[in-house]
């Protein structure tokens, strides 16, 4: 059970009477009422209040039906009656213990209504700022000009503000006199002693509140629908003792719901926590065990320099100005050798990983690393544009991939094909990576993505492993990420240090990686 739900129980208990004992020797709020109704006879003689043309009286008849009294006129309100209450208890509207009072906005352009004020002045947006009950300011003060010349009303210490749109709900205490704009709806109670309990209703009672609201463009209750909210009054010895309960309860639900808070941010962030560990202990050799009889990587990386060179000899890749190699000596320091130059890279490598692996750049596993086409994209035409925005959560959805119209010679050097692995270089997925499955039809890939083409003798699928480890995105960040808009550059892409196993290894490593985040999703 959330805290929310926790604390509107208690409310719900509060207001019907069932959350504190009831003491027979407590004045019942029959005689509360009356005393209510004496206090409110004497404002309207003051002039402080309007007298109600139609004052209403709620009483239970003999028949145990609910029946309302106004002016002449006794209607059956039974069906309103939400729940049964204590028989100290009495039904009542709430203007039968309040004044209800609206609020204004004086105009800005005539600034002696706003400059120096001194006058707290309240807007639904200000409330949601406010910690506990209670409330003594908002951002901006009116002047006394600014009070008399709008519809703006000044209300006393222990009123009640209630926020009556956008949205419905916002509540708390006055701690001094203040005044609000035209979104509220708000309570002077004709008996301070009533406030705290009053409160904690309105709170409970915010949901049916809100139901009563009219409006199209917002919702908004008004200050006669507002009036008309049925309270359940108990004696106000009772009310002393509900408040102080909610008040003993209120710590450990605040308690409860911060350690709810920290479960739901540890169950949400747990899978994605879980799957980088994993991926880390992929690509540090330690997820699955290595086999003495695997081919060591040094070797593997021997054939794809070979396949390259191949690939150069036939024209299909340019040769690598500065091909690179990455080497271990016995003093367990690293080199590179980048060309005829030979740099000690120890500092650069980030972990240490099993012997029969080997580091290597991502740059030497590829043929190519480059950049995608520049064109428009097009309702018709026969060759589809692969954009980042066509990739959502590892997928394509091909039949909503553009056409646009690209030369043959432009063709052969964009078109995409299996085994193709494309990394978002901007924008809000920068980094990410997704591996060409399959292709329905001919499509070559738009120029804010980077198409790592892989060797022959490697797994694509480890690649993508590797695309989503926290190593590589550490690195990422630190080679190509700015602090304006996120960019990812080929030139960074292929200086990525990447830790590579036997091929045999690389194919286990994905099929148990596979394996564990299959059950992580059940978990």
């Amino acid at each position: 059970m959330k805290a929310q739900d926790i604390k509107n129980s208690i409310l719900q208990l509060a207001i019907q009477g069932k959350l504190v004992p009831q003491d027979p020797n407590d004045e019942p709020a029959s005689i509360l009422l009356e005393k209510i109704k004496a206090e409110k006879a004497k404002l309207v003689k003051q002039g402080k209040i309007k007298k109600d043309k139609q004052e209403s009286y709620i009483f239970r008849g003999d028949d145990n039906k609910y029946y309302e009294k106004k002016g002449n006129e006794v209607v059956d309100i039974t069906d309103e009656i939400p729940f049964e209450i204590p028989d100290s208890w009495e039904w009542c509207r709430l203007d039968n213990i309040g004044n209800i009072v609206s609020g204004g906005t004086p105009k800005t352009e005539i600034k002696e209504n706003w400059e120096n004020g001194t006058i707290p002045w309240l807007t639904p947006a200000d409330m949601k700022y406010i910690k506990g009950r209670y409330v003594a300011h908002g951002e901006r003060f009116i002047t006394e000009q600014g009070l008399n010349s709008s519809s703006a009303t000044l209300m006393p210490e222990n009123s009640i503000v209630y926020s009556s749109r956008a949205p419905i709900g916002y509540i708390a205490i006055t701690q001094n006199p203040l005044c609000t704009n035209q979104g509220f709806k708000s309570l002077v109670s004709f008996d301070n002693k009533l406030v705290d309990y009053i409160y904690y209703v309105l709170i409970a009672l915010t949901d049916n509140i809100k139901a009563r609201a009219s409006g199209t463009t917002f919702k908004e209750i008004s200050g006669s629908e507002f009036a008309q909210t049925l309270i359940p009054l108990p004696p106000l010895a009772e009310q002393k003792r509900i408040v102080s309960k909610i008040e003993a309860l209120e710590p450990f639900i605040e308690e409860y719901g911060k350690a709810e808070t920290e479960l739901t941010a540890l169950n949400n962030n747990f899978p994605e926590q879980i799957k980088k560990s994993i991926l880390q202990y992929a690509i540090q050799g330690k997820l699955v065990e290595q086999d003495p009889n695997d081919e060591p990587a040094s070797v593997l990386l021997e054939k794809i320099k070979a396949e390259k060179a191949e690939l150069v000899k036939q024209g299909k890749i340019k040769k690598d100005k500065q091909e690179s190699y990455i080497y271990k000596t016995p003093d367990n320091r690293h080199y590179e050798k980048i060309g005829s130059e030979v740099h000690d890279i120890t500092d650069e490598i980030p972990f240490e990983i099993p012997d029969s692996w080997a580091w290597c750049r991502l740059e030497n596993i590829t043929k190519r690393i480059h950049y995608g086409y520049t064109a428009s994209a097009k309702s018709v035409g026969y060759v589809k544009l692969l954009r980042i925005t066509d990739i959502q959560n590892n997928s394509v959805c091909w039949n909503n991939v553009p056409f646009c119209n690209i030369a043959e010679k432009e063709l052969i050097n964009y078109k995409l094909s299996l085994r193709d692995i494309l990394i978002a270089r901007t924008g809000g997925t920068v980094g990410k990576s997704y591996i060409i499955k399959d292709i329905p039809e001919i499509s070559v890939f738009a120029s804010y993505l980077i198409r790592l083409v892989p060797v022959a003798n490697i797994s694509e699928n480890y690649i993508k492993l590797f695309l989503e480890s926290p190593l590589y995105w550490k690195q990422l960040k630190a080679k190509s990420m700015g602090t304006g808009q996120p960019n990812v550059n080929g030139e960074a892409l292929k200086s990525l240090l990447m830790p590579i196993p036997a091929l045999n290894e690389q194919k286990q490593i994905v099929d148990k990686f596979a394996s564990l985040i299959e059950i992580i999703a059940d978990i």
